[in-house]
């Protein structure tokens, strides 16, 4: 503070003679001196004063919105919660919805509607909970077992082909080149490439390769969801996948590709007997490698 008195004094040539001769002494001194002359050659017009207020007054100045920081924290918080309340929504309602069964497993559930699907090991299907009373559609890639609820039509969407119905109860099978559907109650139009077909109680039909084969079934249900694996003139690796996929195993065929088609059923909860039925049929020889993987050789 001392020092700045002594500089203003200093410019307004109000320094005694030891002030004068202390401040000259000072360190800070010359940069003063320069500063000094360079501003004494400055010229600064005259200030309009009247001026300079008439142009203040003139211009409209917008009077700022205030928002209290109270009410800030709350919109914030609001926004928050609504864009979190729109995510959440769009996940659970626009967003596909999954479910799928591993490899040695079934998976049972409910849609929006209360129907009901099982699902056959090593199978998945997609759907959307969006608007689902209008749009009761999905998309199964292996085998599922329907129980629809009556309603609008409703529609099961494969690779190979398309499922109708209004309410009944039926099983799809879209695996490989195979397409399959059997009707167990109410009626189901099966539309296979250029092909339609309505199916009844107690019929089937299948499709490979382009070929047609109409059946009768006597069952109340698929016997895979009794734990039984049936085939119908299949070949062996056929066979051997569907047994994989049953008990979440690896099998390697070691042996000549047979043309042999099997006709019959296998255990889906006891490996050993299963195995042992392939292996007589076929004449292989069963070699447990591990836990999960067998192999089939030649006898």
């Amino acid at each position: 503070m001392k020092k700045d008195r002594l500089l203003a004094k200093w410019l307004n040539n109000d320094l005694s003679e030891d002030e004068l001769a202390a401040f000259k002494a000072s360190p800070d001194f010359e940069k003063y001196q320069k500063i000094k002359s360079y501003t004494e050659h400055l010229e600064v017009g005259d200030l309009d004063e009247n001026a300079m207020l008439s142009n203040i007054l003139k211009q409209k100045k917008a009077t700022p919105k205030v928002v209290p920081l109270h009410k800030k924290w709350m919109f914030q918080v609001a926004a928050i919660l609504v864009l979190g309340l729109g995510i959440t929504f769009a996940f659970k309602y626009l967003m596909p919805q999954t479910q799928t069964a591993d490899f040695g497993e079934k998976t049972t559930f409910s849609l929006p509607d209360n129907s009901e699907v099982v699902l056959n090991s090593g199978s998945e299907i997609n759907y959307k909970k969006w608007n689902w009373d209008n749009n009761r559609r999905l998309e199964l890639k292996g085998e599922a077992y329907f129980r629809v609820a009556k309603g609008r039509r409703f529609e099961v969407q494969t690779n190979l082909g398309k499922v109708s119905v209004l309410g009944t109860q039926f099983n799809v099978k879209a695996r490989k080149n195979k397409f399959y559907v059997v009707c167990y109650e109410g009626r189901v139009k099966v539309n296979y490439a250029n092909t339609q077909i309505l199916l009844t109680h107690g019929q089937g039909v299948s499709f490979e390769n382009g070929k047609q084969v109409k059946m009768t079934i006597n069952a109340l249900q698929p016997e895979w969801m009794d734990n039984q694996i049936t085939f119908d003139k299949e070949n062996i690796r056929t066979i051997l996948d569907e047994v994989e996929r049953q008990y979440n195993i690896t099998i390697e065929l070691n042996a000549k590709d047979t043309v042999s088609l099997f006709t019959g059923k296998l255990p889906a909860k006891d490996l050993d007997v299963a195995l042992h039925i392939i292996s007589t049929t076929y004449h292989l020889e069963t070699k447990k490698v591990s836990k999960n993987k067998i192999i089939f050789v030649e006898k």
